[in-house]
């Protein structure tokens, strides 16, 4: 069928109505491809597998990387991310979303429009620096990021750092939660596994939740913040509470770095979340 034609109708499959048995939890995950499997699309599809989901994808970059860093960045067309989210959403239903690297404002745009009459759980994380400084996401692209998806967000997930960049300087974790809110996110979890002390701190617009993170010394962290987005999309998908998903992702984050790949390139090695599957 060539790029752009409609959809052909098709008859239900009972197989894969789920007829007959439950239906398994279906997250779409919206973010760069990080060739070296460490990050991004990569690091969410082996997430929603650890939690017992079904993965799907919309690539919005594609990053040339590996554990020492990006080397280069190739932007997906709208157009053709606009046809990925059209097809997933079309044929195989959403249950919850989340975004990661989406490096451009019209990328941004474009996904807010083709989510916005899904109303589906949708987990942003406001991916901009790599750890290795490289820039994910373009400086005019920010204030779209805040004014069309935090709006449609369940909740925002930044770094201590992408914190203070989205809430105009440094404060506490509570503090960055509020001023993110402000502008516009329904709720707020200010990642801080890598900070003193390690907590992840939950603001839902009312109640203040800290979630004590166990931090291991590993150099093997690539991928983390990746990973608790993806396991918390996760868990929105299969019901979880806001605060479960959270406690959850905190949790099998925590863990994936404890049996981080410390053995697999020459920098920061990739987390280890298939190595949980099934733990307690």
């Amino acid at each position: 069928m060539p790029f752009g034609a409609e959809n052909t109708p098709v008859e239900p499959d009972p197989v894969r109505t789920g007829e007959g048995r439950e239906l398994i939890s279906r997250c779409l995950t919206i973010a760069g491809s990080d060739s070296g499997g460490g990050a991004g699309i990569q690091a969410d599809l082996k997430a929603f597998a650890a939690a017992g989901c079904y993965g799907m994808s919309a690539i919005a970059a594609l990053t040339a990387q590996n554990t020492t860093g990006v080397t280069a960045v190739h932007e997906v067309s709208p157009a053709f991310v606009r046809a990925q989210l059209d097809a997933v959403l079309d044929d195989l239903g959403v249950d919850a979303a989340k975004t990661g690297m989406l490096f451009s404002q019209e990328v941004i745009e474009t996904v807010a429009d083709t989510l916005a009459p899904w109303g589906v759980p949708l987990v942003v994380d406001p991916v901009m620096i790599a750890n290795s400084g490289a820039r994910l996401l373009r400086d005019n692209a920010v204030e779209t990021l805040v004014a069309r998806l935090f709006p449609l967000a369940t909740v925002v997930t930044p770094n201590l750092h992408e914190a203070e960049a989205l809430a105009g300087g440094p404060g506490s974790r509570r503090e960055l939660a509020e001023r993110i809110h402000d502008r516009g996110a329904p709720a707020v979890l200010v990642t801080g596994g890598h900070g003193e002390p390690p907590v992840d701190h939950l603001f839902d617009g009312q109640h203040h939740v800290e979630i004590l993170v166990e931090r291991h010394d590993i150099p093997a962290t690539h991928g983390a913040g990746c990973t608790h987005s993806a396991t918390l999309a996760a868990g929105l998908a299969r019901g979880l509470s806001l605060e479960a998903a959270a406690r959850e992702a905190a949790r099998v984050a925590s863990q994936a770095v404890r049996n981080g790949l410390t053995e697999l390139g020459a920098g920061d090695g990739p987390v280890d979340v298939l190595r949980l599957k099934g733990a307690a």
